[in-house]
Order: C-alpha cells, then sequence, then structure tokens
C-alpha cells in the first residue's frame, strides 16, 4: 500500500474523460464525517465511545478469562466463543480509537495508507465474525442433531481446522477490498460519509462508472456473504427440525436453551449489518448511515459479552467465583 501519489483528486464536478489532459491533484488525505459539530456534544461523545470501548475489551477479556481458566468450559463451543471474544476486542478497535482521537484532536484527517489500512482490518474482523458464527451454529447443530458422536465429530482438529478456515477467508476478503481499493486513481471529492472508512463509500467517490461498483459490491456480497447466512439458516433448521420430534417439554426447553445466546448474537450481528446497507441504499443521509453504522461496529460488539454471560449459566457461575476470588484477595 503506498503513500503520496496512491490516489488523485479531481476537482471538477464531474470526472474528466481524458484523465491525463487534466491538472490533478494528489491525494494524501481522506477526510472522515464529523459526528457532531457541537464542541460540547464532541466531549460527550467522547466520552460515551470511550466507556464503550473500554466496556467492551474488559467484558470480552474476562469471557477469555473465564473460559481458559475453568477446564470444565475447555469444549468446542466455548473455544469458539473465546476466538469470538477476542475477534471482538479487535474488531472494536479498527474504529474507535480513531473516533477518540478525532473528537479529542478535532480533526478529521485520516491518510490514504491509515484508510487503506483500517479499511482492511475492518473488513478483516468483520468477517470473521461472520464466519466463526457460522462455525459456532454448526457446532450447535452436531450437538442437538448428533449428541453421542459430538466429541468425535468436533475433535480439537476440527475445530482449530474451522478456525483456520475462518482465518483464510477473513483475509482473502480484506485483501480483496484493498485490490480493489486500489484500482481507483481519481475521485470525484475526498470526504468520506461515514466515521470511518468503507469501500462502498470510496467506491461512490471515485469517478468509476456506478454500475461497475455495484456490480462489484453485488459480487462480493454474494460470495462472502450468502454462504455465511446460508450456513446458519440451515444448521437452525435442522436443530428446529430436530428439537420438534422430541417428546419431552422439559427436554426441548434444554435444547433450545443451549443455543439461545448464539441465536440472539446472530440476530444482533447480521441485523444490525442488514440495517446498515439498507440505510445507505434508501436513505441519502450521510448522518443517518453513520448512526446505522455506530449499531453495527460499536453496540454489537459492546452487547456480545452481557449477552453471552447473562443467558450462559454456566459462563456466568465462573464470573461470579473469579469475582468473589478477585474480592477475597482484596480483602
Amino acid at each position: 500500500m503506498g503513500g503520496e501519489g496512491m490516489f488523485s483528486l479531481e476537482h471538477e464536478d464531474r470526472c474528466p474523460g481524458d484523465k491525463e489532459a487534466q491538472n490533478l491533484t494528489h491525494v494524501t488525505d481522506f477526510l472522515l464525517l464529523r459526528i457532531s459539530e457541537d464542541p460540547k456534544l464532541q466531549s460527550m461523545l467522547f466520552w460515551f465511545f470511550l466507556s464503550m470501548y473500554l466496556i467492551t475489551e474488559m467484558g470480552n477479556l474476562l469471557i477469555i478469562l473465564a473460559i481458559s481458566s475453568d477446564p470444565h468450559l475447555h469444549t468446542p463451543m466455548y473455544f469458539f466463543l473465546s476466538i469470538l471474544s477476542l475477534d471482538d476486542i479487535c474488531f472494536i478497535s479498527t474504529t474507535v480509537p480513531k473516533i477518540l482521537v478525532n473528537l479529542q484532536s478535532h480533526s478529521r484527517a485520516i491518510s490514504c495508507v491509515g484508510c487503506l489500512t483500517q479499511m482492511c482490518l475492518f473488513i478483516f474482523f468483520g468477517c470473521m465474525d461472520g464466519m466463526l458464527l457460522t462455525v459456532m451454529a454448526y457446532d450447535r447443530f452436531v450437538a442437538i442433531c448428533h449428541p453421542l458422536n459430538y466429541p468425535l465429530i468436533m475433535n480439537p482438529h476440527l475445530c482449530f481446522s474451522l478456525v483456520l478456515l475462518s482465518l483464510v477467508v477473513s483475509f482473502l476478503e480484506g485483501e480483496l477490498h484493498v485490490w480493489m481499493a486500489l484500482q481507483i486513481t481519481h475521485f470525484m471529492e475526498m470526504e468520506i460519509p461515514n466515521f470511518f472508512c468503507d469501500l462502498s463509500q470510496i467506491l461512490d467517490l471515485s469517478c468509476r462508472d456506478t454500475f461497475s461498483n455495484d456490480v462489484f459490491k453485488y459480487v462480493v456480497a454474494i460470495i462472502y456473504g450468502f454462504p455465511t447466512i446460508f450456513g446458519i439458516l440451515l444448521s437452525y433448521y435442522k436443530m428446529i427440525s430436530s428439537v420438534l420430534r422430541i417428546p419431552s417439554s422439559g427436554r426441548k426447553y434444554k435444547a433450545f436453551s443451549t443455543c439461545g445466546s448464539h441465536l440472539s448474537v446472530v440476530c444482533l450481528f447480521f441485523g444490525t449489518a442488514l440495517g446498515v446497507y439498507v440505510e445507505s441504499a434508501v436513505s441519502h443521509s450521510s448522518r443517518g448511515s453513520a448512526v446505522s453504522s455506530v449499531m453495527y461496529t460499536v453496540v454489537t460488539p459492546f452487547l456480545n459479552p452481557f449477552i453471552y454471560s447473562l443467558r450462559n449459566r454456566d459462563l456466568k457461575s465462573v464470573l461470579i467465583r473469579l469475582f468473589k476470588q478477585g474480592a477475597d484477595t482484596r480483602s
């Protein structure tokens, strides 16, 4: 990823037909959306985002600590949960620290290299989140539909292979987005209508025709999004079909309760992600799209630790024991 001269900005209202004949200025920075023009509100937003960020980091770190410290939680489900918590720590760290810096320094600038790096990491950890949720859905499917063969099927080798596959797919998607961004050489403007670098909005600023940009967006969404959503839906279809055949209502409740937390996180993650893209497609308000993006990039990682810790009895008991041990140590 190069530095100055990577992109070029055209100052005319429309992109020129012959770009080499135009007087183009090299772009070194993009401008992100200013969340608020009010200095008092900016101070409040700074503390709001900082508190959300710190609570998210602490909550996910506590989940990782609880899982690693209790041998009873050394199972495939909690192994995937610990990886998901680590991914959420990284996912929120791709956007919120830059928001905090911009709010504190009253600056909106982000370098081209910084923009590409943020975009690549955001796509990588976001895709990793979706892949892990799919893997966790498969894990719950095996546990409910094939309980006797669960230890044999979900062996350590398969668990590590599924995580590795998620890493590879996420890396390829991130690199694909960076490659697409590097194909852009001219921009109509340099103000990104969001608080972080998003390829779809960068494409909208480019001089490329909108048809080819839209084709790329939809093809990537289908290639990477469809298998993930299809895998989750298929797993839950098989699980529900299997649970409904159980005669005992108590066993039905126990089976559904094992995947309640995961289903809540799936609905939250994909629901907010879908809301972001519906909002950007329907509304032309950059501030409205930014608010939707906050739900997807900040609120979702923030709520995940609460969902898993409050709805999961085993994890909740381990966390309570850790807090009691910490209190006894201090006293």
